[in-house]
């Protein structure tokens, strides 16, 4: 038998909307195998995320960027010799010089994945951080009290700005530690969690430092709840001065935890600087691509910007609901998105799990006639309803069965070389127009010795197509190259006065280039250099 119960919005005495007729809202509780069996809304999210990442057409933008060849490389070497690399093995330029492996953990599981499932196991373990980061931070909207509607609009939004930054790196693990380390911190501050949650705050810091390099980011998050606390303490009421000093001890004592822990890594210390001096330098942040700010012509940084009026929005209209801490978060978010395309997926992220039960906030005072006209407060009741039948639907699904088939699905495609019956239905490859497939395999089949100079951007390609084999003159870990050495390398790159002095130094045989690219035009016309492949994408020279 189903429960069935009738409620009747705005009935109270003295609420603004009972001079309207309000629809009546039945909820039904659905039998038990409906709820086990049926998906979510939150379960189409994941499952809608991962099947696109793994077969669909997105699972080629994931290799759309060439630097994940030497994080497999690197990630086979620990494996093989089972030492940390501290030297760097890769180019004919720096060969033996310190390197700050500092991304090995994520090098070391992406190396396993690789001998076990090849370039469709890197495809699908990225395909699934990216679906839990999202799929989590849909949850907790809907935990806030957001109806799914809303939270499927932002989280949409979000998804598509962050689509700038889809790349199979181990920045997508920074996206959800940074997650989990806002949600323990919130839940925290909101009085929902005990101070002893914090002390997760140190153990999560272990793993990332030897992750990826934007543990830095922890510091930031806890500094501005710390700073938040501060500021109540001065600032706010006699009630919420006494929670602000109770709050205060155990944050900053996770945050020095957290700053100790960050040293359990195989550099200690000298990451730190080496992180920092590599951030501060303004020349390589002024030439990498990623680190310079959002060009608001493309699709993603538009839907950016699209959650930043949503924002300015949300704040004008609900200011008085903004906590401290949720203010100087969207400050940091902001800036941070502004200042480096890099950084929009994250700032995405904090911005649409801040901004969300303020707009709910809205649209339930809207929807109780507070501020709006009587026609106005029809329509925004009637969403809300509709809204709310739909959020009491999906909190009444919990059986989560369609994630665990899709992953069990694309694991089993996965080890079995990407096929699903008699078909291929997983081919995770470097796209051929946009990498020098075709001219690597060239060089592969003349069992090429000689170090090959090319472009930064497909340094990395050329590490996982040739190495041991063949070493590379240049690729993208600038923070190994320096900024002396890259100089020399656009000078030559952009054909500049004195282009060839750099290559002759580097004793430099062959190069290989993208075809319109400035080197190639001049290549093209001196008599020391012959063209030995010309694909339409790459082209390769080598000296007389």
């Amino acid at each position: 038998m189903q429960a069935r119960t009738s409620e009747t919005a705005g009935a109270r005495s003295g609420d603004p909307a009972s001079n309207i007729a309000q629809p009546s809202v039945t909820r039904t509780t659905p039998p038990l195998w409906f709820r086990l069996a049926f998906p979510s809304v939150t379960d189409l999210v994941f499952v809608a995320l991962l099947l696109s990442f793994t077969f669909g057409p997105l699972s080629q933008r994931l290799l759309g960027d060439a630097d994940v060849g030497w994080h497999i490389r690197t990630g086979q070497q620990i494996l093989s010799t089972h030492t940390l690399l501290r030297t760097d093995p890769f180019s004919s330029t720096m060969n033996g010089k310190a390197w700050f492996a500092w991304e090995w953990l994520y090098d070391l599981g992406l190396g396993i994945i690789y001998q076990g499932a090849g370039l469709n196991g890197v495809v699908l373990l990225t395909a699934l951080w990216i679906a839990v980061t999202f799929t989590a931070a849909f949850r907790w909207m809907l935990a806030e009290g957001v109806s799914v509607l809303l939270a499927v609009l932002l989280v949409l939004l979000a998804i598509s700005a962050s689509s700038i930054h889809f790349l199979a790196r181990p920045h997508v693990i920074t996206w959800l530690f940074a997650l989990l380390w806002f949600w323990i911190l919130d839940r925290y501050e909101a009085g929902i969690a005990k101070a002893q949650s914090l002390y997760l705050l140190p153990v999560l810091m272990i793993l990332w430092v030897n992750l990826h390099g934007g543990f830095i980011l922890a510091f930031l998050l806890s500094g501005i709840y710390v700073l938040a606390s501060v500021l109540q303490v001065y600032a706010g009421d006699a009630a919420a001065r006494i929670d602000a000093r109770a709050r205060l001890k155990p944050l900053c004592l996770s945050t020095l935890l957290s700053v100790i822990a960050s040293f359990f890594n195989p550099y200690g210390y000298h990451l730190h600087a080496h992180v920092y001096s590599y951030l501060t330098n303004g020349f390589l942040m002024s030439r990498i691509d990623e680190f310079q700010s959002p060009n608001f012509h493309g699709a993603a940084q538009r839907c950016f910007a699209a959650l930043l009026l949503i924002t300015v929005f949300a704040v004008a209209v609900r200011r008085r609901k903004l906590r401290i801490s949720h203010l100087l978060l969207i400050a940091f978010a902001t800036d941070s998105g502004l200042y480096a395309a890099r950084n929009i997926p994250l700032a995405s992220i904090f911005l649409i799990i801040v901004v969300a039960p303020l707009l709910t906030s809205w649209i339930v005072g809207c929807s109780q006639g507070i501020g709006v006209s009587e026609s106005a407060q029809r329509v925004c009741l009637r969403m809300h309803t509709f809204a709310d039948r739909v959020t009491t639907m999906e909190n009444a699904l919990r059986g989560h069965l369609w994630p665990i088939m899709a992953i069990a699905l694309s694991i089993s495609v996965c080890l079995n070389g990407g096929r699903l019956g008699w078909r291929t239905a997983m081919n995770a490859h470097f796209n051929a127009k946009r990498f020098p497939v075709e001219a690597v395999d060239l060089l592969a089949h003349d069992s090429l010795h000689d170090p090959v100079f090319s472009v930064d951007s497909w340094g990395g390609y050329l590490i996982y197509r040739l190495y041991p084999q063949t070493r590379v003159v240049v690729d993208d870990r600038h923070d190994l190259y320096g900024e002396g050495f890259l100089k020399e390398y656009l000078k030559s790159i952009h054909a500049e006065p004195g282009w060839d002095a750099p290559l002759d130094r580097w004793d430099v045989k062959v190069i290989l280039l993208p075809v319109k690219s400035p080197l190639a035009s001049v290549l093209r016309e001196d008599a020391r250099w012959r063209i030995v492949h010309d694909d339409g994408v790459s082209i390769v020279f080598r000296r007389q």
